[in-house]
């Protein structure tokens, strides 16, 4: 079992940074594939970004690539999202997510098995 926390979620204006974190606990981390996810409200949960156990795979949304960055501390047990360039189409709710298996950095809500409770990112124009 893993217990994901997400944190560093805030307001922000159009063109800001913001960096998300998620600690998780047990001692499997660095073998689960982590992602991240968001959801608007009223739209469904959408892929963000996933990276695979070392750290050197990663995989983007079209809509974040180059301005997103994920990583991973396995030391730490825990994974980031550097969000810069931020725009208002960005506010969301974001989720952190574990999968066990790797799928080729999956970008579907049900290739994961675990889930935090998610922190909101707002970005004001």
């Amino acid at each position: 079992q893993v217990q994901l926390v997400e944190s560093g979620g805030g307001l922000v204006q159009a063109g800001g940074s913001l960096r998300l974190s998620c600690a998780a606990s047990g001692r499997t981390f660095s073998s689960y594939v982590m992602g991240w996810f968001r959801q608007a409200p009223g739209k469904e949960r959408e892929f963000v970004a996933a990276v695979n156990w070392s750290g050197h795979s990663t995989r983007y949304a079209d809509s974040t690539k180059g301005r997103f960055t994920i990583s991973r501390d396995n030391a730490q047990n825990t994974v980031y999202l550097q969000m810069n360039s931020l725009k208002p189409e960005d506010t969301a709710v974001y989720y952190c997510a574990a999968a066990r298996r790797d799928y080729g950095l999956q970008t579907y809500v049900n290739q994961y098995d675990y889930w935090g409770q998610g922190t909101q990112v707002t970005v004001s124009s």
